[in-house]
């Protein structure tokens, strides 16, 4: 039993907390002493106690914390924030030890946890594994945006409507309930006017309950002339609408509206990232999907394809992309869904760098 098994066992406590930390990454503690396993801790929701400060908390008696080594899925925070700094809980508890998963990427952290830990005569070790679970955490602090995904069903030809104003319905049962496991996986989706409208969707998740609900994002001209009756509007979970003109509407407390006269894609993925949004899926419509990928924002693709021919006039997938430099993807998973496809791909030219 080594640093690498128990490292491993700490990353399975984080993941029980998936879907419930919110824009917080997950992360799970051990402290083992002799090879015993004292306490196990995980970050449970946001805002609630780090994981450190569980592991702490399920000891028998604090005393056996001393001499000690804690296994931490990610650097120890050091700034003072919805909770105090487990980097100096962890000083003030006698460990003797800390192994590390990776140095967290946030400024705010980024090796000050680890400078008090040493400071404090405490033995360090990263061990600089970087978990996918908190890819979109690390992406976010490393490019400064959100983590972009482009979703959408199409036909064998292409096509994701039969024809402008008309909606159509493409995938199946599976590739539905595909994908809202992978809305529930991000923290904003984004859809445009003609998408509203036509679809008239809830986009909310429906087979699963999360502790944060992603907020909707609806990308508008006029936000006054919307329908107040669209199904989007039913529902309680969060809503920014980002609108070209100033709104005299009284709206609920969980719509905001936010005023713009040009909200270009880089002018929304910098409203984004200053509120602290480390995930986007963008869901339609065509136009709109087609906007990211001329600005060559797309980090990640996932179609899902139906045996259907819709030719004619139908509407093709990521219309209106003109004089675009070829985006090159990389396909990583390929998926049946009954006589669906799930095909899921990321940019060939991006580099995650490991903490």
């Amino acid at each position: 039993m080594d640093d690498t098994y128990f490292m491993k066992l700490a990353f399975q406590e984080a993941k029980k907390a998936r879907g419930s930390t919110w824009t917080n990454p997950l992360v799970g503690a051990l402290i083992v002493k002799e090879n015993q396993i004292l306490s196990r801790g995980y970050h449970h929701l946001f805002g609630g106690d780090h994981a450190e400060v569980e592991a702490f908390k399920g000891l028998v008696n604090p005393n056996q914390a001393e001499g000690a080594t804690m296994y931490v899925t990610l650097e120890p925070c050091s700034h003072y924030g919805k909770t105090p700094p487990c980097a100096l809980k962890i000083t003030k508890m006698g460990i003797h030890r800390v192994v590390i998963g990776q140095k967290d990427p946030n400024p705010l952290v980024c090796g000050k946890g680890i400078q008090i830990l040493k400071e404090a005569g405490i033995q360090v070790t990263v061990l600089g594994v970087t978990a996918k679970m908190n890819e979109k955490y690390n992406f976010f602090y490393q490019q400064k945006r959100p983590f972009i995904t482009l979703k959408y069903a199409m036909t064998l030809d292409g096509k994701i409507n039969f024809e402008h104003g008309r909606r159509s319905l493409v995938s199946n049962h599976a590739a539905y309930l595909d994908s809202q496991k992978l809305r529930a996986a991000q923290q904003a989706i984004l859809i445009g006017e003609n998408t509203l409208m036509i679809d008239n969707p809830h986009l909310t998740i429906r087979t699963q309950k999360l502790a944060f609900e992603p907020i909707r994002i609806l990308l508008v001209k006029d936000v006054d002339k919307l329908d107040p009756n669209l199904k989007i509007f039913t529902t309680n979970s969060p809503i920014w609408i980002l609108s070209r003109h100033v709104s005299k509407r009284k709206w609920l407390p969980n719509i905001l509206v936010f005023t713009d006269k040009n909200w270009a894609v880089t002018k929304i993925l910098e409203f984004l990232t200053l509120h602290g949004i480390q995930s986007l899926l963008v869901e339609g419509g065509s136009h709109v999907q087609a906007a990211f990928v001329r600005k060559q924002l797309v980090d990640e693709l996932v179609v899902y394809m139906a045996p259907k021919l819709f030719g004619g006039t139908a509407l093709p997938a990521i219309r209106g992309v003109e004089s675009l430099k070829v985006l090159d993807m990389k396909i990583t998973k390929v998926k049946q869904l009954a006589d669906n496809i799930r095909i899921e791909a990321r940019r060939n030219d991006f580099v995650y760098r490991n903490y």
